[in-house]
């Protein structure tokens, strides 16, 4: 069983940068689809962007795209999201989430069995 550990979040202006981290422990993360999900207040977490088990696949929310790059270091067990240009509009509550069945990137959040505890990115304008 692999237990996950976000860090990275903050304040930042709009159109700026961060890049949060994802930490695993317990098992090997190369066994595990990962992904990144959001949720602001009020809000139903929403699915960011996911990677497959290896790294070579990869897949991003409209809303993100050409913005936000996920990628996953298997040797250091440890998954990443580089967030530039950020917008106000991406507030919320970041969650990595990891999985170890099926064959491509789910992007429905009851896929996914582990959850780390979040870690929140404020935006201002």
């Amino acid at each position: 069983q692999v237990q996950l550990a976000e860090s990275g979040g903050g304040l930042v202006q709009a159109g700026g940068s961060l890049r949060l981290s994802c930490a695993a422990s317990g098992g090997s993360f190369s066994g595990y689809f990962m992904a990144w999900f959001r949720q602001a207040p009020g809000k139903e977490r929403e699915f960011v962007a996911g990677i497959t088990r290896g790294g070579g696949e990869t897949d991003y929310a409209d809303f993100v795209k050409d913005r936000f790059t996920i990628s996953k270091d298997n040797a250091e067990n440890t998954g990443y999201l580089q967030m530039n240009s950020l917008k106000p509009e991406d507030t919320a509550v970041y969650f990595c989430a990891a999985h170890g069945r099926g064959w491509a990137i789910a992007r429905d959040r009851n896929r996914y069995v582990y959850w780390g505890q979040g870690t929140q990115v404020t935006v201002s304008s």
